[in-house]
């Protein structure tokens, strides 16, 4: 196998896995958050940040090496316009899926919180659950654009 389709093979991958795990683990956590059960969504809450960090902040890492080095192997130049697009959509994710990440480690916290205490969720807990949902929307979006920019390689300008 030539090391074009090895690395080709190990960015789809990746892209799967960080696509999949991303919109996998924003599935179970709001379905998690629509029981207002502090039990269940601290139990969730506590699945999701650690397949986020194992599986999504994995694959967020291999996918630039890989591009980078599917980049060079092609020779496309880093002045491509679909690539800088691809780029640019990848950072916003990254912007947007770093502060999910903390504000789903903070949901978790203040729902195991309200469970040890026998209370209801507060408002703290709802309002990081309104940012991490904002913020979701967008890192999806992104990357729906990267993975379109990526089959596509369009002539943008």
């Amino acid at each position: 196998m030539d090391l074009y389709l090895l690395v080709k093979w190990a960015h789809v991958l990746s892209s799967t896995i960080l696509f999949g795990f991303g919109a996998g683990t924003a599935w179970y956590l709001w379905n998690a958050h629509l029981t207002r059960d502090p039990a269940t969504i601290a139990g969730v809450g506590r699945m999701v940040v650690r397949a986020d960090w194992i599986f999504t902040g994995t694959s967020g890492v291999v996918q630039p090496a890989s591009g980078l080095m599917l980049v060079h192997l092609a020779g496309y130049s880093l002045r491509e316009p679909w690539l800088i697009v691809t780029c640019l959509l990848y950072v916003a994710t990254f912007a947007c899926w770093a502060p999910v990440v903390w504000l789903q480690i903070k949901a978790q916290r203040l729902a195991q919180a309200a469970m040890e205490n026998g209370e209801p969720l507060g408002a703290d807990y709802h309002r990081a659950m309104r940012l991490w949902f904002a913020l979701g929307w967008p890192a999806f979006l992104s990357l729906l654009g990267v993975f379109w920019l990526m089959i596509a390689k369009p002539q943008l300008w």
